[in-house]
């Protein structure tokens, strides 16, 4: 009987070759699995990620922020013909200096001005032409994995129908389109295996119409956004209202249950315990793991909902289309200054002005930006079609994955965590293969599949969905 007890331990423990999507699917034992196991390992920033951080440049995104303010107005109802003043203007800006960047890429990236006619709406009192200007930096070997960041450079002041007014837009979100600028700038002569589209969208404040359109755009085309970062209002880490500044903090808020779910999907989600699990919460994982780091000088503050009380951004226009995205915004926002008008009270100029940026701020933003989206574009892709088998009852756990198209790909990793914990605790590696079996029970822990290439770059986490 000992013997026969013995036989099935090491049956069991060792690697069973069966056929699965044409691999072979390992079983590790218990013993195994968790010797081999072990705390996931923030990824060091290589060596091209650490000179581009380097070269982002405050100096330069104070001009930039400077430059969107000297327009008066940037209203999305303000005139578009005038040649120094109005959202017009600040469109054909954009375009000039997104081009110029362009220009040093050897063709890689291209700059469009992509327009449409809003029709009449709540904040649209008439036909209103809305156009995003879009720098696109194609991969050189998985050209259709795309990765998109923005900034909104539409503004507003209280009145969000006043299309006359000054309308400063410092922080709101003059900052954000800087970050999107100076991204564009440094990464326009380096190569990346994915692509990265550069956004600056228009007709945010009237109703995230710009963002909107865009998503849209890759939803109609079946592009494969992979993830979409909204960076709206990176101002200050000073919010100029008494507290005690935090400047080397930023926030990025990322949902659960991913928005454009149905409800019979939210509900499968549900009842495996999935909810910490999207891939927007994904996102939030991967981005303290990649850009917490001194080449960035950041703490990220991730905030799990999808935007704050009573306000939105233009992460959300890809979140309604099925896309992971995201949003950074500063720690604490000063609401007597964020969209009032221009004026002085007690001795105190209120307004969105640039007085109240801080470049050095807004360039660690984008350093934490840069070090996400290089490291997202330098990796393999998120692994698809991630399933856990629960056709069975068993304490050993089947996962399946498809196989990666990624050219330098080394093989995946699966991660596991306690069910009461918010991040991944255990990886272990197990060889280029897209089905796993382990000895350790699907009911008592989270799993998660991520591939790496051979130069250690990871993708983010998926998580598994039940077999149907």
């Amino acid at each position: 009987m000992t013997d026969q007890r013995e036989r099935l331990t090491s049956s069991r423990r060792a690697f069973l070759s069966v056929s699965a999507a044409a691999a072979a699917t390992p079983m590790l034992g218990a013993g195994r699995a968790q010797a081999a196991g072990r705390g996931p390992r923030r990824q060091a920033p290589d060596g091209e990620l650490r000179a581009m951080l380097r070269e982002i440049d405050p100096h330069r995104i104070g001009t930039t922020v400077a430059r969107l303010v000297a327009f008066g107005t940037r209203h999305t109802l303000s005139t578009q013909d005038d040649p120094v003043r109005g959202i017009g203007a600040a469109r054909d800006w954009i375009y000039e200096r997104l081009s110029a960047y362009a220009a040093g890429s050897d063709g890689r990236m291209t700059v469009e001005l992509q327009s449409f006619i809003q029709p009449p709406s709540p904040r649209v009192p008439v036909p209103t032409r809305i156009t995003n200007v879009v720098a696109t930096l194609r991969g050189d070997t998985e050209p259709d994995r795309i990765y998109v960041v923005t900034g909104h450079y539409d503004s507003r002041v209280t009145d969000v129908m006043d299309a006359t007014s000054d309308a400063p837009g410092a922080d709101d979100d003059a900052s954000g389109v800087a970050v999107v600028m100076e991204l564009a700038r440094v990464m326009a002569t380096r190569r990346t295996e994915a692509t990265i589209v550069f956004a600056a969208v228009a007709g945010e404040e009237q109703g995230l119409y710009g963002s909107d359109n865009l998503a849209q755009r890759f939803r109609d085309a079946g592009a494969d956004v992979q993830a979409m970062f909204s960076n709206d209002i990176v101002g200050t880490g000073d919010a100029h209202d008494g507290t005690a500044p935090d400047s080397r903090t930023v926030r990025l808020f990322v949902e659960g249950v991913p928005t454009a779910e149905t409800a019979a999907e939210a509900n499968v989600r549900r009842s495996v315990g999935g909810e910490n699990d999207g891939a927007s919460r994904q996102l939030g994982r991967f981005a303290r793991d990649v850009a917490e780091n001194p080449q960035t000088g950041m703490k990220i503050r991730v905030v799990w909902r999808r935007d704050r009380y009573l306000r939105g951004s233009d992460h959300i226009s890809f979140l309604l289309r099925g896309y992971p995205a995201a949003r950074f915004t500063e720690p604490r926002e000063n609401f007597a200054h964020e969209h009032q008008d221009v004026r002085v009270e007690n001795g105190i100029q209120y307004g969105d002005l640039v007085e109240f940026c801080d470049f050095a701020y807004i360039a660690r933003v984008a350093r934490v930006n840069g070090a996400v989206l290089w490291s997202l574009a330098q990796a393999p892709g998120t692994p698809k079609g991630v399933v856990i088998d629960t056709t069975q009852l068993t304490n050993a756990t089947t996962l399946r994955w498809q196989p990666s198209t990624a050219t330098d790909l080394a093989g995946y990793e699966v991660l596991w965590r306690e069910t009461t914990e918010p991040d991944w605790t255990n990886a272990m590696p197990v060889g280029n293969v897209t089905s796993v079996t382990i000895d350790l029970s699907k009911d008592n822990v989270f799993f998660g599949v991520r591939a790496l290439d051979r130069t250690g770059h990871r993708s983010p986490v998926a998580a598994p969905r039940p077999s149907s």
